[in-house]
């Protein structure tokens, strides 16, 4: 197998230095190869756009029931039952996915426009004020919340738990460091409340989440595996969500240019929000475990090696995209890895961009100008890039 020298990095991509801002380390990461040996961890790594889409379109070679994480599930056990989805390679994958995309088609995402976009309409009304709000407390978080817990088909009381959930699960994908320890240390009781709002008896009929249960039975699960499968929804619908709609107010305060064109055809949303999940990625990582010798861009990986795909370094890669730091809503960004790709591509992005789509076309409509109004607060995860605050000032048209 052809292979080239592998430069070994003492970098920390876990680390709150490079978690605040790690566009500089993916540039040297980029440059110093088309893979890298972590030594800290002892994992390889790739920061280029190509070899991270090549381990994400080969799930045979590169597969993820070993954990999408830094955690070797063939070695140590986790830290939760592992996703029926995420966690899973085919047949039982596929079997799997085909429950939840029966229940997400494209014509059950259409039915769900008008009470998406009829929410991002009233809620950036309400906040279209003039004066300083928080965009993540009062928007980002807000909305995503309501509309994808509505169609889930969730009580209203409780909800909130599902951000501690979500940050508890993508915090677990990284080592066990501070991040990782202070998200579970109350896991418990979280944890319970999750999987106990799973089971059919606590969902409401006709809501998507009761359809996994139906399509589930009609496919072999049991109730209890049924749950699981609605557990992986919540997991990949709401966090991404939150930080993709948090991350694309950041980007269009700090780019009032690209907010004037978003302005000027409001029908750029979809373009817009992708845009923002290529530039600023809510999910900034995943893991994958070799399954046998592979051959990554000319370097020769053994079997039974944990491999890093920065998403996030990816998506900025120079060697695919033309001037990719700057940000510009009139780009072709087909192509990013912001959801992933290939079978294991989140299964919650058709919602996502639905809802990304709703929100950015109500500010075009609603508001003139977004207007930063303080320093935001950066949020530390092990696996997502978002925000824990933003000031700004909506202000109407």
């Amino acid at each position: 197998m052809p292979t080239q020298p592998v430069l070994v990095s003492d970098l920390d991509p876990f680390s709150r230095e490079f978690l605040d801002d790690p566009y500089p380390a993916h540039a040297a990461l980029r440059d110093a190869g088309p893979v890298v040996r972590l030594a800290r961890y002892d994992i390889w790594a790739t920061a280029r756009h190509e070899p991270v889409h090549t381990a994400l379109l080969d799930p045979e070679a590169f597969c993820s029931a070993a954990g999408v994480g830094i955690s070797d599930f063939r070695k140590e056990e986790p830290w939760r039952p592992p996703s029926l989805l995420l966690e899973a390679d085919p047949p039982e994958h596929t079997r799997a996915r085909r429950v939840v995309n029966g229940v997400l088609s494209a014509a059950a995402i259409r039915r769900l426009t008008e009470a998406f976009t009829g929410a991002a309409d009233e809620l950036v009304a309400k906040l279209a004020h003039g004066g300083v709000i928080d965009g993540m407390a009062e928007l980002a978080r807000v909305y995503p919340l309501q509309v994808f817990s509505d169609a889930v088909g969730l009580p209203a009381e409780g909800r909130e738990k599902l951000l501690v959930y979500g940050n508890m699960v993508f915090n677990t994908f990284g080592p066990r460091n501070e991040l990782f320890t202070a998200a579970v240390a109350d896991a418990g009781p979280i944890r319970d409340w999750i999987m106990q709002h799973c089971e059919a008896e606590h969902l409401a009929p006709g809501g998507m989440g009761a359809q996994i249960h139906e399509r589930a039975a009609q496919e072999g699960f049991t109730p209890a595996e049924a749950a699981m499968l609605v557990r992986s929804f919540l997991s990949a619908g709401v966090d991404t969500t939150v930080h993709g709609l948090g991350n694309a107010l950041l980007c269009l305060a700090a780019h009032p240019g690209q907010y004037d064109v978003l302005r000027a055809g409001p029908d750029r949303a979809r373009a817009a929000f992708e845009e923002v999940l290529r530039f600023e990625a809510p999910v900034q990582t995943f893991f994958r475990t070799t399954t046998r010798e592979v051959d990554l861009d000319g370097v020769a990986i053994p079997a039974g090696e944990k491999v890093l795909l920065f998403l996030g370094a990816a998506n900025r890669d120079p060697r695919h995209w033309d001037d990719p730091d700057i940000f510009d809503i009139d780009r072709r960004a087909t192509g990013h890895v912001g959801f992933g790709f290939g079978i294991h591509a989140c299964v919650g992005m058709a919602m996502a961009r639905l809802e990304g789509e709703a929100v950015l076309s109500a500010l075009a409509r609603r508001v003139a100008r977004i207007e930063p109004a303080g320093t935001p607060e950066r949020m530390h995860n092990n696996t997502l890039r978002g925000l824990a605050s933003l000031p700004l000032r909506l202000i109407p048209s």
